[in-house]
């Protein structure tokens, strides 16, 4: 058996919608490995999916998908599945292969059909026939998890578990959410909300050249902006903006950012849940070719990319740990803002 965080009732947080229970241990299928979980990272998502903005998929399931973990056991080999993805030309196909005793990460993409004409075109985040971890399937706020290895990710043995878990989800987000903002070198990016993922973003982009300008709410938040060299950290940018990234679940921020920049620039919105839009003005907001994007999930290769570069740039997350026994606590300091940089949780060796 095995302790683990369940959502029963999809409802507000302090109501209890998240309940410790104990399972019987997973077991892993075909292509599948069994993970000891070190640490899970808790992600905003978790909380919508708590509170049932998104709407779980089955009941009592396991949130958290930033889960790092020891491999334990392993399923039966799933060479059909591999065959299929090779012969759509997938250069992952039968990569991610793992041995017990190794360190793997569980992140949000959890599988794809590699059929479809976005997985054949390098776009896998957008298959339809796409599932994600803590979401369809059973995540890391256990003490043990599954997951299908060609989507698990190698990470290294000398860094903490805590350290490398918000990568898994806030970091590969925000990296996705960087090259859709489309910002030129040595640009001036703006970013909206200054939780888990913006402040792993604002670094590998000052680390790259850019010049930060942060909006957000509560001085923790902002004290943590300040001490990453935001060049201004307030209510509203001064000067004109390259490109901006909305992280706060606020639709009626997305205007206010279009309006903040230069001529073909562009904000991409990089929550999977987005509050209601306010009407757009074309010539205020956009007018002179500003682009708005969304973000939708990551592909395999963006989370390659993001620990190639957290392999040589000094981007660290700013983690406050969390006893396993207190997942719901957390979640509740995320809703009410009391929560700053990555929360994540530790379970006992």
């Amino acid at each position: 058996m095995m302790q683990a965080w369940v959502v029963e009732r999809p409802g507000p947080v302090d109501g209890g919608s998240l309940r410790r229970v104990r399972r019987a241990l997973p077991e892993p299928g075909p292509g599948e490995v069994l993970v000891k979980v070190e640490a899970c990272g808790i992600c905003r998502t978790d909380l919508h999916l708590t509170e049932g903005d998104l709407q779980p998929k089955h009941p009592g399931v396991i949130p958290g998908h930033q889960a790092v973990g020891t491999v334990i056991a392993r399923g039966p080999a799933d060479s059909q599945t591999t065959t299929a993805r090779a012969a759509t030309g997938d250069s992952l196909a039968g990569r991610g292969r793992f041995g017990v005793g190794e360190r793997v990460g569980i992140a949000w993409l959890r599988g794809t059909c590699g059929r479809c004409e976005f997985c054949r075109g390098g776009r896998e985040n957008l298959c339809p026939w796409s599932t994600y971890t803590g979401w369809d399937a059973d995540g890391g706020f256990a003490e043990y998890a599954v997951v299908p290895e060609d989507y698990a990710y190698a990470l290294p043995d000398d860094r903490p578990a805590e350290e490398l878990a918000p990568f898994l989800c806030a970091g590969i987000i925000g990296y996705r959410s960087l090259l859709r903002a489309n910002l030129p070198p040595g640009g001036r990016l703006g970013i909206y909300g200054f939780g888990s993922s913006a402040h792993l973003t604002a670094q590998l982009a000052s680390a790259q050249g850019a010049e930060l300008f942060v909006v957000t709410r509560g001085e923790k938040n902002r004290a943590l902006a300040r001490e990453l060299g935001a060049a201004y950290v307030g209510d509203r940018p001064p000067v004109p903006l390259d490109s901006a990234i909305v992280f706060a679940p606020a639709g009626d921020v997305v205007p206010h950012a279009l309006e903040a920049l230069k001529p073909g620039g562009t904000v991409a919105v990089a929550g999977i849940y987005l509050s209601d839009v306010p009407v757009l003005n074309y010539e205020r907001h956009l007018f002179h070719e500003r682009d708005l994007r969304s973000v939708t999930s990551n592909t395999r290769r963006d989370g390659e990319e993001l620990f190639r570069l957290v392999a040589r740039l000094p981007v660290r997350p700013h983690t406050t740990v969390v006893p396993f026994d207190k997942v719901d606590q957390a979640l509740a300091d995320v809703a009410h803002g009391r929560a700053s940089g990555s929360l994540v949780a530790v379970l006992d060796s």
